[in-house]
């Protein structure tokens, strides 16, 4: 939000207000508040008819410092995010001239009774500040409401990035970014999943702890700041350090909650039957068969809205006409090995059996009036049900609860954006403003607590499209509706890398778009992203997605790349703990891993998948990619094509519908098994060894873990000369170990815990 006429001037409707001095404070223990007056402070008479701000800074982590704007003291309002407190210690430094609060490497520094400007800094050095006239109490005198601002100072070279699921330009510099939750698709500047926490490329993040709408200016309204706004009367914001993008995400995620583990069968291919399609029981097994026939590995198979009648969506209840014998189906599909989601979402319509009964228990989100807050939106007169109420989600827990009996193994978390905020009332009195972002959370969060209760704490996933501040803790969520086109694609995946920066492991799309019909090539090529990413999902709204009916090219692609990610298991299962202990998302931009390379810092096309893996998607019919490369050697692991690369290069490529740039960084230890025919599986038991390109001297250590994600040994390699020193630990059965060398591959069979190998 602008208040400003350019940089002198503001906007005549505003009365701004900004703190001029530190006039006195106050300290204890965990904290150090200031008084800061909106004008100086030369004689007593200056202390009448003057407001001020009271300026509260705290320390939740070590090296995250917590700055809390406040006006006028009002009562808190709820919901707000559930934060972690580690209780660090704190240093807290005052002098005639000063004061300091120190946690970690983090330093808040304040002039006392002078010029007013809160320096931030990391040992020593400055990372941002917030100004003189940066910080605002504003007054729009035309509608009488208030807000609050806050402007952090930018670095010449500083670029901005995070900010939830954005499908705007990735580096954010220069946009105007309002954190509320709309369903506007992935080709708008609205989003699904809005997080108020941004990430600077100078190695410090900045989380808005408001659950209402804040609302951001990137190097817009002032070119030289970002600025953050809320609408009330206080606003509070932490400064999390560094120095690393990587640390920066790990004490967010410490903040906020810690990113959850994903059952490993989550990470195979899950088929659906698409949205408006028909479909029935004879459909779907048709749809599983055919996969098996040609065989295609499928882990889920997900059932999206019509397994319900239409007009009673979400009744939970099948349509009996269509699925009979829902509980025999579920049976056969997991004889075959396959899981179940169903789609779920949280508004009732007025024609399910469940409206009438959550209406008389008063289950929904009401008006002022004490009536039902209902629209046409989606289904006719819909209501939603308010999880404020803790009997309203018990209710709606034991209708989910029904379904895992019959055997579902999860749900498709729809909606959870378009919640009413104008004349909503909430059962424990929650400020709509505040509720409206939030509700993704207590809905989510509803369903995932469920599945942990009934299958267990290592099978809870769900598959959501809306997300807030702590939704990290209830993995996995997608891109949401994406149209049939490469630049939708390419959209997607700028959206994707926005939000794996914002606290999130896990995120998936719908393969080859959800809207309109794909073609065959664009087919296969969203179909080698889709199984490149952390989780891959077949899905559409009117067009079937079994790969047979495009052609038989696009049926050899499926199958390739679904026999890839699931022989990458070893590895990428590996990587997936990392995320849940670290808050390094498992698809992740490039510049995470090359924060010296600045070329890396605007790469929105390619990616990391893990640590050690490069992807390259491609966006066109022809085949043909563009793409960056940073210092060092890399292997194409599907052709074994070698680039020597010195300082950083582009290269420009054509590829065929089997293959695309997939590339190995030197150093890596990538442990594969071939034979692999559902996700989750024995990752110790016998995998593969790919050691690329070892230099003189490297000494490399991966982890090995199980399907629970537990750890169980290792492997080390170390190269001296032209022979490399591999041990082992924890591996089961013969592995075979293949040296990729100068664009040569030699392969060796492990006979024992240490062998030589040589080149």
């Amino acid at each position: 939000m602008k208040f400003t006429d350019g940089y002198w001037l503001n906007q005549p409707q505003f009365e701004i207000q900004s703190p001029k001095e530190v006039f006195d404070y106050r300290k204890s223990n965990d904290k150090l508040v200031l008084y800061a007056p909106f004008k100086y402070v030369n004689e007593r008479g200056d202390e009448l008819n003057l407001g001020m701000s009271t300026i509260e800074l705290t320390s939740p982590l070590e090296g995250v410092i917590g700055v809390k704007l406040i006006h006028f003291d009002q009562n808190a309002k709820t919901p707000s995010y559930e934060l972690e407190n580690e209780h660090p210690k704190i240093e807290i430094t005052t002098n005639d001239n000063s004061l300091s609060f120190k946690s970690g490497d983090l330093t808040a520094k304040v002039p006392f009774k002078s010029h007013f400007e809160l320096n931030f800094l990391h040992k020593n050095k400055e990372i941002t500040k917030s100004m003189e006239n940066a910080e605002g109490v504003i007054y729009d005198k035309s509608t009488g409401k208030h807000y609050m601002r806050e402007q952090l100072s930018m670095g010449v070279d500083e670029l901005i990035y995070g900010l939830g699921e954005r499908f705007t330009a990735f580096v954010k510099n220069g946009q105007t970014v309002d954190i509320i939750n709309k369903d506007g698709g992935t080709g708008s500047e609205q989003a699904y999943k809005n997080i108020p926490f941004y990430l600077s490329s100078e190695g410090y993040g900045v989380f808005v702890n408001q659950p209402e709408t804040v609302s951001f200016e990137i190097a817009s309204e002032n070119v030289d700041r970002t600025q953050f706004s809320v609408e009330g009367e206080s606003l509070q914001y932490f400064i999390i350090d560094g120095p690393t993008p990587k640390d920066v995400l790990n004490k967010y995620t410490r903040l906020t909650g810690p990113v959850a583990l994903p059952p490993a069968w989550s990470f195979g291919l899950w088929l659906s039957t698409s949205f408006t399609t028909n479909y029935s029981e004879e459909t779907v097994l048709k749809f599983i068969d055919g996969m098996h026939e040609r065989k295609i590995p499928l882990d889920v198979f997900h059932f999206d809205c019509f397994w319900q009648k239409g007009f009673e969506w979400c009744t939970l209840l099948w349509d009996k006409e269509q699925f009979p014998d829902p509980k025999g189906l579920i049976k056969k599909i997991h004889n075959r090995g396959i899981k179940v989601c169903v789609w779920i979402n949280p508004y009732i319509a007025q024609k399910s059996q469940l409206f009438k009964e959550g209406q008389e228990k008063g289950y929904f989100i009401k008006r002022k009036d004490g009536n039902i807050w209902q629209w046409d939106l989606w289904q006719a007169g819909n209501g939603f049900v308010d999880f404020t109420n803790p009997d309203a989600v018990k209710w709606y827990q034991a209708k989910l609860k029904a379904l895992l009996d019959m055997g579902v193994d999860c749900f498709k978390t729809d909606f959870g954006e378009r919640i009413p905020v104008d004349d909503a009332v909430f059962y424990d009195g929650s400020d709509p403003k505040r509720e409206h972002n939030y509700y993704t959370y207590q809905y989510n969060q509803s369903v995932f607590d469920l599945i942990k209760q009934e299958k267990g704490d290592q099978q809870a996933t769900v598959f959501a499209r809306s997300a807030t501040v702590g939704s990290q803790k209830f993995p996995v969520h997608w891109g949401g509706d994406c149209l049939s086109r490469y630049k939708s694609m390419a959209d997607s995946l700028r959206g994707g890398l926005s939000f794996l920066l914002s606290g999130f492991g896990f995120w998936a799309h719908d393969i080859s778009g959800f809207e309109e019909q794909a073609t065959p090539d664009l087919y296969k090529r969203w179909t080698q992203f889709g199984l490149l990413s952390s989780h891959s999902r077949y899905h559409g709204s009117g067009q079937y997605k079994v790969p047979w009916v495009f052609d038989e090219e696009a049926v050899a692609n499926t199958k390739k790349f679904v026999d890839l990610k699931l022989s990458l298991m070893p590895y990428l299962f590996n990587e997936a703990v990392n995320t849940h202990e670290t808050g390094t998302p498992l698809m992740r931009p490039i510049f995470l891993e090359y924060t010296n390379d600045r070329n890396t810092y605007y790469l929105e096309r390619e990616y990391m998948l893990g640590s050690k893996l490069l992807v390259a998607p491609i966006f066109n019919a022809e085949g043909s990619v563009k793409y960056y490369l940073p210092a060092g050697k890399w292997t194409n692991i599907l052709t074994e094509k070698t680039y020597d690369v010195a300082n950083g290069e582009w290269f420009s490529e054509i590829y065929d519908n089997l293959t695309l740039p997939l590339l190995a960084r030197e150093n890596s230890i990538i442990l594969r098994n071939p034979n692999a025919e559902h996700a989750e599986y024995d990752y110790s038991n016998a995998p593969d060894i790919h050691l690329y390109e070892f230099t003189d001297s490297s000494k490399e250590t991966t982890r090995i873990v199980n399907e629970k994600g537990k750890p169980v040994g290792h492997v080390t390699a170390t190269r001296n000369g032209n022979t490399i020193a591999l041990s082992t630990k924890g591996l089961n059965g013969t592995s075979k170990v293949y040296v990729h060398n100068n664009g040569q591959v030699k392969s060796f069979t492990l006979s024992s815990a240490s062998s030589v190998l040589s080149l």
